[in-house]
């Protein structure tokens, strides 16, 4: 199996991507120490993906939060002895706007999380990785790169932005304990969020949900939207010993909506 014998941090496990990559995690064989804010969240995650218990583990935690952070990589090395992988996926991603309406205090939020407490997890499990070397993979935005027509979420691409930089910054950095660092850039991502935003628009339009997602599908080049489930593939890909000489590198799973 793709990660038989190995230990992934995840963080942001929630209904969607967070949860896809755990589910793979454990379909592929490795243990999966879970984190969130919500710890209803995180225990019916942990039911559903590892009912006997025996390769998932979980703690509440907020990446603002040193200490949580901390606590979690804790988790993986008392529970299952290593770190080989961080897949870190918590984000905020809900904060609209451009800069012409831009509350800068909101900004500041998004930067915090996405950016610096991205780093602050990734932070709190260098000492386990160094250990035998592993993997970091953070989930960026295709809207880092190209500015989507259908919403303006510009905190948000700015702090995905900065993440991929810092990506860059970190390739080297941890090259030399054999620490791998890349991003995976979801486009439009068939999952929780995305569903959500079809059904709103759907219904302030009047229109069909189908008409809606035609829209975003017609700007791709496969006639269907990747899913959460795709792009933690590709996260679990990153994360394996499939990829060990893939670092500091940017991989778009859009279903060929922008093409670099």
């Amino acid at each position: 199996m793709l990660l038989e014998g190995k230990t992934v941090v995840v963080s942001g496990v929630g209904q969607g991507l967070g949860h896809q990559v755990a589910a793979a995690v454990v379909r592929d064989g490795g243990n999966a120490v879970l984190g969130a804010r919500t710890e209803a969240v995180l225990a019916k995650a942990a039911e559903t993906l590892d009912p006997d218990g025996g390769h998932v583990a979980w703690h509440v935690t907020d990446i603002e939060d040193e200490r949580q952070c901390d606590a979690l990589a804790a988790l993986a090395r008392e529970r299952f002895g290593r770190i080989d992988a961080l897949v870190q996926v918590a984000a905020v991603d809900r904060h609209f706007g451009g800069l012409q309406d831009a509350d800068f205090d909101a900004w500041q939020q998004v930067l915090q999380v996405n950016l610096l407490g991205s780093l602050r997890m990734t932070r709190a499990c260098l000492p386990a990785l160094r250990e035998r070397g592993g993997a970091v993979v953070f989930i960026g935005t295709q809207s880092a790169v190209a500015a989507p027509t259908q919403v303006r979420q510009a905190a948000y691409a700015a702090s995905k932005g900065a993440l991929t930089s810092a990506m860059y910054s970190l390739a080297r950095e941890l090259g030399p304990d054999r620490i791998r660092v890349n991003t995976v850039l979801p486009g439009w991502m068939w999952g929780p969020p995305v569903q959500g935003f079809v059904a709103m628009t759907a219904r302030t339009e009047n229109v069909p949900e189908a008409e809606v997602l035609g829209r975003l599908t017609a700007r791709t080049a496969l006639p269907d939207l990747a899913t959460d489930g795709d792009v933690a593939e590709a996260a679990v890909f990153l994360a394996s010993d499939r990829a060990r000489a893939i670092t500091g590198q940017s991989l778009l799973v859009n279903a060929g909506e922008l093409m670099r």
